[in-house]
């Protein structure tokens, strides 16, 4: 049951005491955020320390509290008192630490971790379980930190903490994502035992997701209207890739730059999407051919700031501050959680949570 099926328990808008209320760490551009109100939560609040994504958070949810700052210098107690919850209040807590130093691409042999600091952000959030006890935690990462020492602790502590867990390795794809995109997803409670969402029933498409979109320059849209820029060299090498899924390797050795016959790898540099498939993971590279298969499937040119966001499932209204260039908000497209993705997910979560105060005869605390 959602704050929708809430709503039809009152009418108008639930109260705060019964809402299902949520608090989004690590909240980037917000794609978790919006996939937490999709699935009927109430985000009431948030921190982030990338003042980009802030600026592009606050454009898509003005009444969410923002502490556009680093989370090691965000003090759970203050947190509690500005949203004035009660610990055990709050529903579900929700993040994404930085995931780049778990990422396949970095590490060494894809087997063993890079030191990056940002590996450690995982346990902020031990700090708001703490203080905060939220029912429920959904975590997001990349699959390689499944097997990260550092990450068994904090199941660890998670366990210490009184909480039960489900881990598994989920492809968006599977969850009405127009994209391949491996995730893990970490569900715990304090509730009682939680499960994964069941796949979604249809599948979507790179065509679903931006065959009705114009050609990029007279839209209206910053986003999708950028203009390219490339040299004669590689414009040339562009329209020689075969439409719908082609890649540079039907080109054959002599006709393929001279950096890409010396290596056996990354075979879809320069490749195109197929329409009628799923789009590769998006990445914070999405709008440069060179950095995967990111060509258009038909017009010769990659995809746009909006059709990346569009292949991550935001809606084509979503505002993405361009201030930096385009090649910041192309990382902060790549670096978000599709919405969609995370509803489906946080649907359970919420029926999960209604159950329990049905069964217990509870509001929301």
């Amino acid at each position: 049951m959602t704050e929708g099926r809430a709503i039809r328990r009152r009418r108008g808008r639930p109260r705060f005491d019964e809402a299902l209320l949520a608090i989004d760490l690590f909240s980037g551009l917000g794609g978790l955020t919006l996939g937490l109100k999709r699935a009927g939560f109430r985000v009431i609040g948030a921190v982030e320390r990338d003042a980009l994504a802030v600026e592009s958070y606050a454009l898509n949810h003005r009444g969410t509290r923002v502490w556009p700052t680093d989370i090691a210098e965000v003090d759970p107690l203050e947190v509690l008192g500005a949203l004035s919850l009660e610990p055990g209040r709050l529903d579900l807590l929700a993040a994404c630490p930085p995931c780049q130093g778990f990422s396949a691409i970095r590490t060494l042999n894809r087997q063993l971790a890079v030191a990056d600091d940002r590996n450690d952000l995982l346990f902020a959030i031990l700090p708001f379980l703490r203080a905060l006890r939220p029912k429920t935690l959904m975590m997001e990462n990349v699959p390689g930190l499944s097997t990260d020492k550092r990450f068994r602790t904090f199941q660890e502590c998670l366990d210490a903490l009184g909480y039960c867990m489900t881990l598994g390795v989920l492809n968006a794809a599977e969850f009405g994502v127009p994209q391949r995109r491996r995730r893990l997803i970490l569900l715990a409670s304090l509730l009682g035992s939680v499960t994964h969402a069941p796949p979604a029933r249809r599948r979507y498409t790179v065509r679903h997701a931006i065959g009705r979109m114009p050609s990029p320059g007279t839209s209206g849209d910053a986003a999708h209207d950028l203009r390219e820029v490339r040299s004669e060299r590689i414009l040339q090498l562009i329209r020689s890739i075969p439409k719908d899924g082609g890649g540079r390797a039907a080109l054959g050795d002599d006709n393929q730059l001279k950096c890409h016959r010396r290596v056996d790898g990354f075979r879809d540099v320069y490749g195109r999407m197929a329409w009628d498939d799923v789009a590769p993971t998006i990445t914070g590279g999405c709008i440069n051919p060179s950095k995967g298969r990111f060509l258009h499937p038909d017009e010769d040119r990659a995809i746009t700031l909006r059709e990346a966001a569009l292949l991550q499932s935001f809606p084509p209204d979503y505002q993405i501050s361009l201030r930096r260039g385009k090649y910041a908000a192309a990382e902060m497209i790549g670096n978000a959680l599709p919405p969609r993705f995370i509803a489906h997910q946080a649907r359970g979560l919420g029926e999960h949570i209604w159950t329990h105060r049905a069964t217990n005869g509870e509001n929301g605390g």
